[in-house]
């Protein structure tokens, strides 16, 4: 198996004598479950005080490494981990010094904030974890302290392994499906997992432009990301770690990827269905299940972890564009309209019918006398409806463009 195995119940018994972690719940998913034709259960992660199972692998490795309580602990996070490691070093009234990078939401800052009170010394550096990362080495080995690796240290992985030994406390299940970040979730309960029943099949899911697991299993050997899209910003690794990534070659069964607006559609769908709040790493697992062939499922125990729920409600906006998107049900053209008075007027009345609405209209160019370009968003009810659209604006001789969400017009107006 692996070099985990013998540490698997110690660590367990580490986790249920804390008063920070939560034994959270897993329960079956009705709506999903017909959906699927499975049993869809969904491991609750994001009801963790600290809304993550991160806080698992960090309270696992500071409680097993400390010896006299007056250690310095050192680690750097995305967000979700450095929650943990400030609740765990705040009950345990460690010294701590956080490392962010710059694009880690206000919501987790605040929160971490929040968590580490007077304890906590808090270093926003760098464009992303890598480089947040160097600084917290160098940091760590001047002055001497604990450093807590988010994810590719044995600890951690152990910690986070606690999550499968509850699943398995209460059901067999047949498929795990969990986000890939780093890897140490998907080590974890993948080890664990494999040591009880190898037949139980362990599924990844990452991010589209971020997968950089999957790529390195691919290759066998460690795939770094040159360029790499941090909106899941807690599944944004550059590179996997080294423990996690010989763990997953032995654990993982497959590996799928989603796109952002694919998440962002699920996270909509969970939280108005199902009235949760996820983070988009913490849907990672259920956009999964529209990658896993339906044969695969049916029938089936499937469990999805949902591994956090600190959404920054700032990027509601955002997420609901993606959705439309993902769902065809909205559409950005550039249109030359002609310098005449009711041409607007002429395209509502003519083009557009009462369930379309237009989102945005801006001129971008009114130098020239004759025409101006207008960019105009366009949400349609429909899917279809976008095809008598086009088909009206044709007839009528528009001269547009449409926007696609990979053109380079895309990046540079919305």
């Amino acid at each position: 198996m692996t070099i985990l195995t013998k540490n698997f119940h110690n660590f367990y018994n580490i986790i249920r004598s804390s008063n920070v972690i939560n034994k959270t719940q897993l329960h079956k998913n009705i709506r999903l479950s017909n959906l699927y034709n499975c049993n869809v259960f969904f491991k609750r992660e994001d009801l963790q005080t600290v809304r993550s199972f991160k806080i698992r692998g960090a309270y696992a490795k500071i409680k097993n490494s400390i010896q006299n309580g007056d250690e310095t602990i050192v680690t750097v996070s995305a967000g979700n981990h450095a929650q943990g490691v400030s609740l765990t070093c705040n009950s345990l009234k460690l010294k701590h010094h956080i490392f962010l990078p710059e694009n880690t939401p206000y919501q987790k800052i605040n929160r971490i904030k929040y968590f580490g009170q007077e304890y906590l010394n808090l270093h926003i550096v760098g464009n992303n974890f890598d480089e947040s990362l160097e600084k917290a080495n160098e940091f760590c080995k001047e002055n001497e302290s604990i450093f807590v690796h988010p994810f590719d240290d044995n600890d951690v992985i152990l910690g986070q392994s606690t999550v499968a030994q509850e699943i398995y406390d209460d059901i067999e299940p047949d498929i795990i499906v969990a986000g890939i970040g780093g890897g140490g979730l998907i080590s974890g309960v993948g080890s664990y997992s494999k040591l009880i029943n190898d037949k139980c099949l362990i599924y990844g899911v990452e991010p589209e432009n971020a997968n950089a697991m999957q790529l390195s299993l691919k290759n066998n050997k460690l795939y770094k990301l040159d360029d790499i899209d941090t909106f899941v910003d807690g599944a944004s690794v550059k590179i996997p770690g080294k423990h996690t990534f010989e763990i997953c070659k032995k654990v993982i069964d497959n590996i799928y990827t989603v796109s952002n607006n694919h998440l962002c559609n699920d996270m909509i769908d969970v939280y108005q269905n199902d009235g949760i709040i996820l983070e988009p790493a913490g849907c990672l697992s259920i956009s999964a299940l529209d990658k896993i062939p339906k044969e695969t499922m049916k029938d089936k125990n499937v469990v999805c972890i949902l591994s956090g729920g600190n959404n920054d409600c700032s990027r509601y906006s955002e997420i609901m564009e993606k959705s439309l998107l993902f769902n065809n049900l909205k559409h950005y053209y550039l249109i030359k309209f002609t310098q005449k008075p009711g041409e607007l007027k002429r395209y509502m009345n003519n083009v557009l019918t009462k369930t379309d609405d237009i989102t945005r209209f801006e001129y971008l160019k009114k130098t020239n006398k004759d025409y101006g370009t207008v960019l105009i968003g366009i949400e349609i009810a429909e899917p279809n409806d976008i095809i008598n659209i086009e088909n009206k604006m044709n007839s009528m001789n528009f001269d547009y463009i449409k926007i696609m969400e990979n053109d380079l017009l895309y990046s540079y107006l919305l």
